[in-house]
């Protein structure tokens, strides 16, 4: 196999740690204000991700650091285009963690409710931008013969990229839901099962939407059998998460949903990395938006020893937090 496709298989693979890990962590923030009555009951829902939200959020930065080297088009590009939204992502995610740190700093309700409320936000504008983002790398974006972005902000919220959003954020929340369904105990758990089931509908309708627009816009089901057996394997995890009753099967599958859907849309850009919307020729592919050989060859030695460890630590880290939370486990935050 070419490094080019190597690495880009290996980027596909972070988006999807990243999406799979941090889409439960973001599903369990929009929940935190509807599932959690009272200040007991918001601790033990956020003490459920407290342990491993931080190291979640790695994935993005190894995938960023991956494509800034191995691909430097794709990031200059895709990086000085998508500013402003990224900038919102970022701007979410430092709420978000700061709102972790800080709620539990001071004892009042309303102090403590505005951090909540803070994590809601930080948890939504990441979940809805990403969905935007990807919605616009599998439509197309305008990118002239030099690689540079010609559009605006405003023009990627197109209605498939606000569609692609809101299927992401139900999504990550019904991915939360099954996460939290794992972790809490008692009338939490009760609430957030109830909150399941309505986000389940809600995200299938959602997800049906999204299939109709990628068929008409973009190349989600061109590219012969694997096509559309992706897509539909996606489909029925989602469905699947649904109907089933044990929380570790309905997990499963709601992480099958994400990590299938993000294969898929990986796989129908591939060659490209950015499709432009002017003129198909003028798409940044992982040929000439790529590093040297020697740069890639490079990363490749450094990946091969470094990945592992890191996914060695992470797996010992949810193991040794495996346990469910109860109303007299001792909350950190």
């Amino acid at each position: 196999m070419e490094l080019n496709t190597a690495w880009f298989i290996l980027v596909t693979i972070l988006f999807c740690g990243y999406f799979l890990l941090e889409g439960f962590d973001y599903g369990v923030g929009m929940l935190l204000p509807f599932v959690g009555r009272d200040d007991r009951e918001r601790r033990m829902v956020i003490n459920s991700i407290g342990p491993v939200w931080d190291g979640n959020e790695v994935w993005l930065l190894t995938a960023g650091g991956a494509i800034f080297a191995a691909f430097p088009h794709w990031y200059a590009t895709m990086f000085s285009g998508f500013y402003l939204a990224l900038l919102l992502v970022l701007l979410g995610l430092i709420l978000r963690g700061v709102a972790f740190e800080f709620r539990s700093k001071a004892p009042g309700a309303a102090w403590r409710a505005g951090w909540d409320w803070a994590i809601f936000t930080g948890s939504l504008l990441p979940a809805l931008i990403f969905g935007v983002a990807v919605g616009n790398l599998l439509r197309g974006v305008p990118i002239d013969q030099t690689k540079t972005y010609t559009g605006t902000f405003l023009g990627l919220l197109n209605p498939y990229s606000v569609v692609a959003g809101l299927a992401f954020v139900l999504l990550f929340l019904l991915h939360g839901a099954s996460f939290l369904r794992l972790r809490v105990s008692g009338p939490v758990l009760e609430r957030v099962e109830g909150a399941a089931r309505r986000l389940w509908s809600m995200a299938v309708l959602v997800a049906v939407c999204f299939l109709v627009f990628s068929w008409k816009q973009t190349g989600l089901f061109k590219g012969g059998a694997i096509a559309y057996i992706l897509p539909a394997v996606a489909a029925g995890a989602l469905v699947g998460a649904g109907l089933v009753k044990k929380p570790g099967a309905a997990f499963a599958l709601t992480s099958a949903t994400v990590v299938v859907l993000t294969v898929s849309a990986f796989r129908a850009m591939y060659p490209n990395v950015m499709i432009s919307s002017l003129d198909p020729a003028w798409s940044l592919t992982i040929y000439n938006a790529s590093s040297t050989p020697y740069t890639l060859k490079v990363m490749t030695i450094v990946a091969c020893t470094m990945v592992p460890i890191v996914l060695l630590y992470q797996g010992w880290t949810y193991w040794i937090f495996r346990k469910r939370l109860t109303g007299a486990s001792k909350l950190e935050y």
